[in-house]
């Protein structure tokens, strides 16, 4: 039986680098365990239609970003795909109305091959990478993670791969503790989820403390609510790790 998970994954430096986060998830995988296969909606796809990945063979390993070191551009993370799981997925999504497409050559973007290359990083568990649409609706993204519910029985890990807190103005390049006005964010977060107040949690923008500094485009956040449906809800949501860099930058996971 595998958790739900939320992600804040934050730089990719820490696919190379032992940041807080980035040390947690090299234990959590032997934590929770092997999964018969990975399922992850990444922050850094976005498209207009719900997109999946339907890759036979290996994955090429996708290096979207710049001005960073060349061992980060030499990393490579060539998991498995798995059409037939990426089959499944649609009919799930498309069994609750929600209309996808497959894609058959898209690599692996650093949202989920830094993540994994942590938690699994013999890269050798099936992967299926999932597009996010921060343009619909929060309702809507706790759905697109309600008709993948269940998975977890199957021993399919989901993992949504973004950041609550995420906000490149706002950050301190030079480090130091914390904000207060992103712990608040988080904490509002932390408190609706473990509540289940759905209600609240779909009218963030305007009932979270500080919501528009921290989620000033929402691309990074709305993996958070697909994972948060998935989970059973029979399971109380749980923060599995907490750490910020740069002052501002939310690295909170968290288990449904």
């Amino acid at each position: 039986m595998m958790p739900a998970l939320f992600i804040g994954h934050g730089s990719p430096m820490m696919a190379i680098e032992d940041n807080e986060c980035g040390v947690f998830l090299s234990q959590y995988g032997s934590t929770i365990g092997r999964p018969k296969a990975i399922v992850l909606f990444t922050a850094h796809w976005e498209t207009e239609v719900l997109t999946i990945s339907a890759v036979e063979g290996r994955y090429s390993t996708i290096h979207d970003f710049g001005g960073f070191p060349q061992p980060l551009f030499d990393m490579r993370y060539p998991a498995p795909g798995s059409v037939e799981l990426a089959e499944e997925v649609g009919n799930r999504l498309g069994e609750r109305g929600i209309p996808v497409q497959y894609d058959t050559k898209r690599g692996l973007d650093h949202g989920t091959w830094v993540v994994l290359s942590r938690l699994y990083p013999d890269a050798d568990i099936p992967v299926v990478q999932i597009s996010v649409q921060p343009f619909q609706t929060n309702e809507y993204q706790f759905h697109v993670g309600e008709a993948l519910r269940g998975l977890g029985a199957e021993d399919i890990l989901v993992i949504g791969s973004g950041a609550t807190v995420h906000n490149f103005q706002q950050m301190r390049w030079g480090g130091g503790d914390p904000e207060q006005w992103a712990i608040d964010f988080d904490d509002w977060l932390v408190d609706r989820m473990t509540e289940r107040d759905l209600e609240s949690l779909f009218r963030y923008e305007e009932l979270a403390p500080n919501a528009r500094k921290a989620v000033p485009r929402p691309e990074h956040f709305v993996p958070l609510y697909i994972a948060y449906g998935s989970g059973d809800p029979e399971n109380k949501p749980e923060v599995i790790h907490r750490s910020y860099e740069m002052g501002t930058l939310s690295y909170i996971c968290m288990k449904f």
